[in-house]
Order: structure tokens, then sequence, then C-alpha cells
């Protein structure tokens, strides 16, 4: 039998593929970097309230992508294909939730931040809109190892997602703190307030045009992605699943132990990654006072250190192994979150803070920006080797296609219930008078330094068969 040539993305389809994603990048950035300071600083909701929502959300977004990534290994390939239906199903769902999220029916009143009405619209949202998302972002994750099955393009794929992603992070940043340039007074934005008021017609459009980005994206990818190889493959010897073997492919990668260990990566990286996003605009504002153009300083600072440091990553990865690189840009980012802790000396002069601050952050970003070049090549490698214990040669591509999904769906849900706990530990600590306490903000942000020693200390536990 002659062995088929490993598949591969070139031309429009790896660019088509690289770019699907791009929408829903800035659209979720957007989202989980200013909603907690739109509904807590301007809308006036209880932190806790927002927090409870927000980790609501993420385990929502765990449990469904688990569930939609073994849905679509389970499902029979068609005429559209087996994964790319499901960039579709929920996209209609996902362009409301992401617009109507700015446009809260309810503030809550002056005397009274713990509002229920507000926070039920917000968690119904919230829920709503990360489970129409799961269904786009783990079919368009899960295709990888079926559309790429060489290290060397995966790498390519990684760099080119990277790089987009980078360039969403920035514009999904620049705009919004473009607004907060303008507002008269940032540290007085409640909605009863001018600058609460400029703040509530801006993040609306904002959140629109961001939204229509993530449609025509998602569309790209769509028309772009070729998975004709299915019916191929499975044309003769498809059977689907029962009940019992479904929720059996779930627990599959959790059994393996190597993956088991990235798992924990991913947790980690998670609760550290959304204790930074939900921190860094009051830190901005109430640790080193930022109002107007100083907000450009975080704009610039993050545009040349996510593209410098992302160059800097290539240069690395074509010099040494994948696996290395990674732990270095661990190992960077938990050095650069201890180093926060600097802030907590108020005697040092507030230009030296701000200089401090531009080195630190440009590292963070820079690591942070740059996990995106590792993930999904070693994701795919995993489930690359997972398949070759179980399978013959000849089925190595049908053993991939029924596991890819668990594999991504269950990597999503370990970073998402991360995220949950994090959520809920910021907001906690932050209700109250805490919400603008330059002690506590400095502390939880240079927390994250912790939690990423931990990621360090789970990666280095990673024994691949074969280097990547």
């Amino acid at each position: 039998m002659e062995i088929a040539r490993p598949r591969e993305l070139f031309g429009k389809r790896l660019y088509g593929y690289s770019f699907g994603d791009f929408g829903i990048i800035l659209t979720n950035i957007f989202i989980n970097t200013f909603i907690f300071r739109f509904y807590v600083y301007t809308v006036n909701l209880d932190s806790v309230l927002v927090s409870v929502g927000i980790a609501a959300q993420g385990i929502a977004g765990a449990l469904s992508a688990i569930f939609f990534g073994v849905i679509t290994d389970n499902k029979k390939p068609g005429k559209l294909g087996k994964r790319r239906p499901f960039l579709l199903y929920g996209l209609p769902i996902w362009i409301f939730t992401s617009i109507i999220i700015w446009l809260p029916p309810w503030k809550a009143p002056q005397d009274n931040s713990i509002y229920w009405p507000t926070a039920l619209f917000l968690w119904v949202v919230l829920l709503t809109k990360t489970i129409a998302g799961s269904s786009i972002n783990t079919s368009f994750l899960s295709m990888l190892p079926e559309q790429s099955q060489t290290s060397r393009n995966r790498k390519k794929i990684a760099s080119i997602r990277t790089f987009l992603m980078i360039v969403a992070s920035i514009i999904a940043l620049m705009l919004p703190l473009i607004v907060e340039s303008i507002l008269p007074e940032p540290g007085s934005s409640k909605w009863w307030e001018i600058s609460g008021q400029l703040y509530l017609i801006y993040m609306p459009l904002i959140g629109i045009i961001f939204t229509i980005l993530g449609v025509g994206t998602i569309l790209v990818a769509f028309f772009a992605v070729d998975e004709s190889f299915h019916r191929n493959n499975n044309k003769n010897n498809y059977r689907k699943k029962t009940v019992t073997e479904t929720f059996r492919s779930m627990v599959v990668p959790a059994k393996d132990r190597n993956y088991f260990k990235y798992l924990l990566v991913g947790f980690f990286n998670g609760v550290s990654g959304k204790i930074f996003g939900l921190v860094i605009i009051p830190f901005l504002t109430y640790v080193l006072f930022f109002s107007g153009p100083d907000f450009y300083i975080y704009i610039i600072v993050s545009a040349v250190s996510k593209i410098s440091w992302f160059y800097l990553w290539k240069y690395i990865l074509r010099r040494s192994h994948l696996m290395r690189t990674y732990s270095l840009a661990l190992a960077c980012i938990a050095i650069a979150s201890y180093l926060e802790l600097i802030f907590l000396f108020t005697f040092i002069p507030n230009l030296v803070r701000v200089f401090l601050f531009i080195i630190i952050l440009a590292t963070i970003l820079g690591a942070m920006y740059g996990f995106g070049l590792f993930r999904s090549p070693l994701i795919s490698a995993m489930i690359d080797e997972a398949a070759e214990k179980n399978v013959s040669k000849q089925n190595f591509n049908e053993a991939v296609s029924d596991i890819s999904g668990a594999y991504f769906g269950l990597n999503t849900f370990s970073m998402a219930m991360g995220q949950s706990i994090s959520a809920l530990l910021v907001g906690f600590i932050l209700t109250g008078v805490n919400e603008e306490n330059p002690i506590i903000l400095t502390l939880l942000i240079a927390s994250a330094g912790i939690f990423y020693t931990l990621s360090y200390i789970s990666l280095k536990r990673i024994k691949l068969r074969k280097e990547i």
C-alpha cells in the first residue's frame, strides 16, 4: 500500500486558515480586557457579581469546549466537511451577544452596586456568547492536526497565527485606550459622570466594529479550508459512536500522562493571564496614575514589545527546540511578574516607576504573546504520539481525526478553568474600597509570577519521544 504524502497548508489555504480566528481573538481580547473595567468602574456593578459572571463564562467555555470537541470528532463528514460547518452554526448568536454585551439595559444605581437585573443580564450574555464561541473556536483549532501533518508546516502556521494575534491584541487595546485618553477624568467614570457617559457611547461602537471583523475572518477560514479528504478516508469505514463511546472519548486525553502535565501548563497560564488582563487597566489608573495621553505609553510599549519579541522567539526557535524555548519564555514572564513588586515602594519617583514599568511590561507582553508559537505545534505533536500508540500506520489519519477535538477541547477546558478561578479571586479581592487600592492592585498583578513558575515546572516534566 502506498503511504500518502503528509498533508500541509500552502498559499491561500495557509493564510486563509491562519487568518481564521483573527477576528475572534480581536473581539475576545477586547471583551476580556475591558469587560471588568466597563461593568465595575462605569456601570457600577459590584466586582464580585462581575467576577462570578466571568468565572461562570470560563466554566461554560471549559465544558462546551470538550463537548464540541467530541461532537466534531464524532460527526460524519458531509458535503461541507466534518468540522467546517461548526464554524457557522454558532455564528449568529456569537454576533448578537458580542455586541449587546456593551449595551446593558440597566445600570446599577449610585447607591446599590449589587443590582441583580444588571448582573443577570451580564451573566446570561456571557454564558450564551461563550457557548456559541466554543462551537466555532474548538472546531477551528481541532482542524490543525488534520490539515497540517508536519512539524515544519505547523510551526509556520503557528508563526502566522501568533503574529496576527499580536496585531489583534494591539488593535483591541489601542481603540479603547484612545477612548480612555480622551476621558476628562478616567478615575471618575461611573455612568452618571461625564467620563462614564462618553465611555457608554464609544465602547459599543468599538464592539460593533470588532464583531464585523470577526465575522469576516471566520468566513475566510470557512472558504479556505478543504476537508474533502475526510470523505475519502471514511467512505467505507465510518461508524457513528454510541453515547457511551462519546463520553469515553472525553476522558482519553486526561489519561495521557504527558498531556495531563501540559493541561497543568494551560491551567496555570490561564490563571496568570486572567489576573494580568483584569488588573492591568486599573493598575495603570490607580498605581501609575495614567491619564490623558499617558495611555499612549501602554499602546506603544504593547505594540513594539510584542512584535520585537515575536521575531526574537522565532530567531531562538530556529536554533533551539520548541520545549526549551517555551521554558525560557515562561521563565522570563515569571521573573518579570515578580519584579512588579517594585511598585510597592512609593518613594521611587514616578518617572522612574514609569520607566521600570515599560521594561517589565515589555518582557511580560513579549513572552505572553510568544506562547502562540509553541502551543498548537506542541499539542499537535502530542496528539500524533497518542495516535501512534494505538493504531497501525495505515489508520493513523483516522486515529488523529478521532481524538483531535477531544485533545484541543480539554486544553481549552484547562485554560478556561484557570481563568474562572482567577476571575473569582480578583473579584472578591477588589470588592468595595479595594477597587482603587494601589497596594492590592500591585500584589495582585505580581502574583501572576507564582502561577507562571508552576507552569514552568509542569512544562519541564513533559517528555516527548521526539523533540520538535
